[in-house]
């Protein structure tokens, strides 16, 4: 299997950015990392592994991304309002930086946005927001709006609201989501959400679902057995729907 490691300074973000690259062809794949994790967690749990035959066949090209966390979501030390912001700044690396990135290495037209856990959420606000860009959306053990707190995950702006949260909780725009455009570009994406029944994130996931069935857009909400939220059904969970 083909293996690329890039490393380049972010205009957008000032500073350093890592990222690998798995395979030489195929339909390319935004890897989202989990919760403050890094690039490189994908191939060391062995998701990347469980994907070896499709990448080594050329059907799928993997981007596996880093991820700024520490430093909005989930730096306490900076106000609410800072963690946001910073946020668009990761935004920015994606649209400027790695997708240009990804057309330069691979011609095909489609791409997907993947990711676990935190990376979910990740994966589906960039491709909800920029339908134009997504063919389809793959969110596994997924929590689609931040705000919302539950047993072990709390509101991680504090209760703070601003209208930058609001237009980067796709468990808030969704639902209100009336242009008739983006709505048609929704309709074209493959959307799968996959959540453990036992899963905390479970009615976020439904609740997300049941918006976009409300817009009339198609999208296939998968339960699996138990809580199904670590790397052991992660493998799993990418050979059927990556």
């Amino acid at each position: 299997m083909k293996r690329e490691y890039h490393k380049w300074y972010s205009p957008a973000l000032q500073r350093e950015m890592e990222l690998l690259v798995f395979g030489e062809g195929g339909e390319p794949i935004l890897f989202f990392p989990t919760r403050t994790a890094h690039f490189y967690d994908y191939e060391d749990w062995l998701v990347i592994d469980a994907l070896s035959r499709k990448i080594e066949s050329r059907k799928i090209q993997v981007y596996c991304l880093d991820s700024i966390d520490k430093e909005s979501f989930y730096a306490r030390n900076v106000p609410p309002p800072d963690r946001i912001l910073r946020h668009l700044q990761y935004e920015q690396y994606l649209l400027r930086e790695v997708v240009p990135l990804v057309k330069q290495k691979n011609p095909s037209p489609t791409l997907v946005a993947a990711g676990c856990s935190l990376g979910a959420y990740h994966a589906a606000n960039l491709a909800f927001k920029y339908p134009s860009l997504f063919h389809k959306v793959v969110g596994l053990s997924g929590r689609y709006d931040l705000t919302t707190s539950m047993p072990h995950f709390e509101d991680l702006f504090e209760g703070y609201r601003d209208e930058n949260i609001y237009y980067n909780m796709p468990g808030q725009f969704i639902p209100n989501l009336y242009d008739e455009h983006l709505i048609r570009l929704l309709k074209s994406q493959e959307i799968i959400f996959v959540v453990g029944e036992h899963d905390v994130f479970l009615d976020n996931n439904q609740a997300l679902s049941n918006a976009l069935w409300s817009k009339g857009v198609w999208n296939a909400l998968h339960l699996w057995d138990g809580e199904s939220h670590k790397p052991r059904y992660w493998r799993h969970m990418v050979q059927l729907y990556l």
